[in-house]
Order: C-alpha cells, then sequence, then structure tokens
C-alpha cells in the first residue's frame, strides 16, 4: 500500500488555475523530487498537501485512509491540526521564531500537545535531532547567531521533532549562498540513506538525480513527466522535459 495517494488535486487563486489535476503515489521510505520552472505549481502542491492551502477538487490519503476530501465540507481547527501532522514541510525561508534558541525551536510544535511531565523527553529528542544535524553545539544559540546552512538544519530537526509521516522540502537551498548549500543537501542526503519518505522541490538537478528515487516533472499545473530519477534527467522523454534541463544547462 502506498503511503501517498494524491488524487486529482486542483487549485486556483481567484481566475488563475495554478494546479489542473495533479496525481501520484509514493511509497514508505522512498525520495521524490520534484521539478519545473518557476510559477508550474510546485509550491502550491507542497503547500496543499500541508493543507496550508485548501485545493479545490481532489483527494488526499495517507497509509490508505483518505485525509483530504474536496467535495466535503471543511475540517474544523483541530482535525486539520491532526492532518498536518502527517507531513512535516521545511520552507525556502528559514521561519525559525527569533526569540527561542535552536533547541527551544525544535521542541516548540511537540510541547504544545504535551504533558508538563512530556517535556523532559521532547527535550531529549530534540537534542538528538540537533545531533543529528551536527549541531550539538549550536542548540542554545539563537537564530541571529548561526549561519543560514546552520538556520535551515534547525528548520530540518523542527520537522522531525513531530516524526511526520512525509517530509516535505520546498527549495531547502534556494536562500542559501553556494557555500553553504552543501551542507544543508548532506543533511538531506543521509536522510534518504536512512529511507526517510520525502518529497523535495528542488532546483538542484545533480542532487535530484542522486538522491531522488523519482523525479517529477511539473508544467503549467499538470505532471508532465514522472519516472526513475536518472531516466528523466538524463533521458527525458516529454520535449518540453528536454526544454526546461537544457535550460538550466545554457
Amino acid at each position: 500500500m502506498p503511503i501517498l495517494e494524491v488524487n486529482n488535486i486542483e487549485k486556483k487563486f481567484g481566475n488563475i488555475r495554478i494546479l489542473k489535476g495533479i496525481s501520484f503515489s509514493m511509497e514508505e521510505g522512498q525520495a521524490i523530487s520534484i521539478i519545473g520552472s518557476s510559477g508550474s505549481g510546485k509550491t502550491t502542491l507542497l503547500r496543499c498537501l500541508n493543507f496550508l492551502e485548501r485545493p479545490d477538487k481532489g483527494t488526499i490519503a495517507v497509509r490508505g485512509e483518505t485525509i483530504f476530501d474536496a467535495s466535503k465540507p471543511e475540517d474544523k481547527p483541530e482535525e486539520l491540526r491532526l492532518k498536518r501532522l502527517h507531513f512535516g514541510l521545511v520552507f525556502q525561508q528559514f521561519n525559525l521564531f527569533p526569540q527561542y534558541t535552536a533547541l527551544e525551536n525544535v521542541m516548540l510544535a511537540p510541547k504544545l500537545s504535551a504533558k508538563a511531565d512530556e517535556y523532559a523527553e521532547i527535550e531529549e529528542h530534540a537534542k538528538e535531532l540537533l545531533d543529528q544535524m551536527g549541531l550539538a553545539d549550536r542548540m542554545y544559540r539563537y537564530p541571529h547567531q548561526l549561519s543560514g546552512g546552520q538556520q535551515q538544519r534547525v528548520a530540518i530537526a523542527r520537522a522531525l521533532a513531530l516524526q511526520p509521516d512525509i517530509l516535505c522540502f520546498d527549495e531547502p537551498t534556494s536562500a542559501l549562498d553556494p557555500e553553504l548549500t552543501g551542507e544543508v543537501l548532506r543533511v538531506i542526503r543521509d536522510l534518504a540513506d536512512k529511507h526517510t519518505t520525502m518529497i523535495i522541490v528542488t532546483h538542484e538537478m545533480s542532487f535530484a538525480r542522486d538522491v531522488a528515487d523519482e523525479v517529477i516533472f511539473m508544467d503549467d499545473g499538470i505532471v508532465l513527466e514522472k519516472g526513475p530519477a536518472d531516466q528523466v534527467i538524463n533521458n527525458p522523454q516529454e520535449e518540453r522535459t528536454k526544454q526546461f534541463l537544457s535550460s538550466l544547462n545554457s
């Protein structure tokens, strides 16, 4: 059974259709990279999966359970919060709370639904995650005391803290200087090696080819091509995919 099934997701803003019937599925432990030009709908798709936007049409199922059906009434806030727990999202901009240390940022969301006697366990887990990110010596520092790459690694730890079924990345290196990009990509590659289920929107083609099991090429709100990473990037079948990849190398 697929861990995630997305069926015919549509989304429009005003009269502009951004997503025009997106469907795909993925298995547990799989990493999928989504590539495509700016405006193709990649970020909107992630926002729909994380319920930051409500699709106008379609269904989303996790582990065989339909958690979203656009034909049904909107969820109440508490129901929506529980459904969001299936997904972790790492944004382009790190979105850390400046008034909290790295450790406090990672602990914040789990503490919201926990009892006081669970705080010590939450803290221990947060420390383990920061250590996994190579930040054991930075956990008591505030965001302004961290580099961009370190802030993004804190953001990854924060997303992992709630133990989501699927971890989503929205262009995780786009806000970083080139010299800091490598440290974040190494963390994501390590997560892939540990078979973390991930959806990665990225403009790093070599990274997508090396880390992802499959690549989805989106164009104008549709999935135009999907297949093994090496095939889609090195031997694309669709002319539009060829044009897009060629433009990156020109």
